[in-house]
């Protein structure tokens, strides 16, 4: 037999704000990197053969 939480488990203020935190400084170290090379070849391929579709 499962029983339900009276409620959801909930992190304290004090823990969103250093979890969001920690992400957001994770996120903008991450934008910080080029582009790999091979991601940059795969979207002109992509770019390339949607414009032939569209013709």
């Amino acid at each position: 037999m499962s029983e339900k939480l009276a409620s959801e488990p909930q992190l304290d203020k004090t823990s969103q704000k250093r979890i969001g935190d920690q992400l957001r400084a994770m996120y903008d170290e991450l934008m910080q990197q080029p582009v790999p090379d091979r991601f940059k070849e795969l979207l002109e391929k992509l770019d390339r053969s949607s414009a032939e579709r569209s013709k």
